[in-house]
């Protein structure tokens, strides 16, 4: 790899001879890799350059943006010679958008990239020697999967109300009115109800000033049932005629069941507060999943692929071959999402989750579908996992992208469960707590099922198989 000359004739060659290794420089980089954050890798050199926009085999003129002395980042200038998974992109806003990193990929190469990526985590970080890693399960579609988008709400320089996602690195809001990775039945009320708020006269909250009234608009919908549950998140409850434009949204959307208002008056990233107000209809929208019914709630966690969610379940089911005897412990179980299908297979099942609000939900959901063998505890894992009396079977873990507690695992070490399922969606996370458990020989590494909950993006989620060794 050289610095470009004048072969290439559209750029001024005075430019292109001034171009050095230094923020602005042009250089010509081919794209060896993709990175877990989703960015192309190539080298200047001995030098790592990552380029978001592109994908392995691709061969760009890049800017360099940022550099360091052993890497540097830069922006792709101009496609010298594409590489043979590019695809157009299915957004019109692509390149401009941060919701997705790569729609320019083709769904072949992005799934043997995500399967890649928790390969070479394994290797690399947890120390695992060619680990098995199954082929990438997938959903029913690579677009319109999202069952909820939240999109952060702004005004234009011309004073027009805007919904989208923020471009890349930025606060820099991208108006959309429609969106090709979410369900496609919420395309309909993007662009309408942004309308209505600007009807209203509604304010729009400044991060910067901490000032405004509408923060975000939340559209959920159950893949199943079609049910919609429409949430404004806002700073404060008295907005002028909400009462009566909640009415007329329920009118318009037959299948709207429920429009919320979530206070969030904190100054802070986090999108949700703790209060919700139900202004219309009811505060949750009914779904199914692995043939259960479940209530959702604008703020409930619950995995944003329904389908894909659904096989990764059937798969961890088929793998454990429960024979109704044993003690399950899910030891984040959020609202139930698992928790419950497994519940149904197994003797006795012990859930565990910080969220109190999280666990009622679970509750009535164990209600609602006559499962009465199940346990709940409101806490941290890391506190009640030692309190459990009996050694359990089978111990499941979906922590959040951070990983588990060093004290979650030295416990597991100690009670020493037959089997642990480890669901995570972050494959370095998830090496480092298995190189930790099975480092000293307690349990092996049995298999690895990588499942793409998240198409079009560089996210990836993946379920560890470990056994107790003899």
């Amino acid at each position: 790899m050289k610095f470009v000359k004048k072969k290439l004739k559209n750029y001024p060659r005075e430019e292109i001879l001034a171009s050095d290794w230094q923020q602005g420089g042009l250089v010509e980089v081919e794209i060896a890799d993709l990175s877990d954050r989703g960015d192309g890798v190539g080298r200047y050199g001995e030098i790592v350059v990552f380029v978001p926009d592109t994908v392995r085999g691709d061969r760009a003129l890049v800017r360099l943006v940022r550099v360091k002395p052993k890497y540097a980042f830069g922006k792709l200038d101009k496609l010298l010679t594409a590489s043979p998974h590019r695809i157009r992109p299915r957004c019109i806003v692509a390149d401009k958008c941060g919701g997705c990193q790569w729609q320019h990929v083709s769904d072949e190469f992005q799934q043997q990239a995500k399967r890649n990526q928790v390969v070479q985590a394994l290797a690399r970080i947890g120390g695992f020697s060619e680990p098995f890693v199954a082929p990438i399960l997938t959903g029913e579609a690579s677009l319109g999967y999202r069952n909820k988008a939240t999109y952060p709400l702004a005004k234009s320089s011309s004073g027009k109300v805007q919904a989208g996602y923020y471009r890349r690195n930025t606060h820099l809001l991208v108006n959309l009115n429609q969106c090709p990775v979410q369900d496609p039945r919420l395309n309909p009320l993007l662009a309408e109800v942004k309308k209505d708020i600007q009807e209203r006269g509604w304010s729009i909250y400044d991060e910067k000033s901490h000032q405004g009234q509408l923060r975000h608009l939340s559209l959920r919908i159950g893949r199943h049932t079609g049910e919609i549950l429409l949430t404004l998140v806002s700073t404060e409850k008295n907005l002028p005629g909400i009462a009566r434009q909640a009415e007329d949204w329920m009118q318009r959307y037959p299948e709207l069941v429920g429009v919320c208002l979530n206070l969030q008056r904190s100054r802070t990233n986090v999108i949700f507060g703790q209060d919700t107000i139900c202004i219309a209809g009811q505060p949750s929208l009914a779904e199914k999943f692995a043939n259960l019914n479940l209530q959702l709630r604008p703020e409930t966690f619950f995995q944003i692929n329904t389908e894909a969610a659904e096989a990764l379940l059937a798969k961890i089911i088929e793998m454990l071959n429960l024979q109704g005897k044993e003690l399950l412990v899910d030891a984040y179980c959020g609202i139930g999402t698992f928790t419950l299908p497994l519940a149904k297979r197994v003797k006795e099942a012990i859930a565990i989750e910080v969220q109190a609000a999280a666990v009622e939900q679970a509750q009535r959901n164990a209600e609602n579908n006559g499962i009465n063998n199940v346990k709940f505890k409101v806490g941290k894992v890391e506190d009640l996992l030692s309190q459990i009396s009996a050694i359990p079977d089978i111990i499941l873990l979906d922590p959040p992208r951070q990983g588990c507690d060093r004290a979650v695992l030295e416990t597991l070490l100690q009670i020493k469960p037959k089997r642990i399922v480890y669901i995570s969606c972050k494959p370095a996370t998830l090496a480092r707590d298995l190189q930790l458990l099975c480092q000293k020989g307690d349990y092996q590494l049995t298999y690895v099922q990588p499942a793409d909950f998240f198409p079009q993006t560089s996210h990836i989620e993946a379920a560890a198989f470990l056994e107790l060794s003899d």
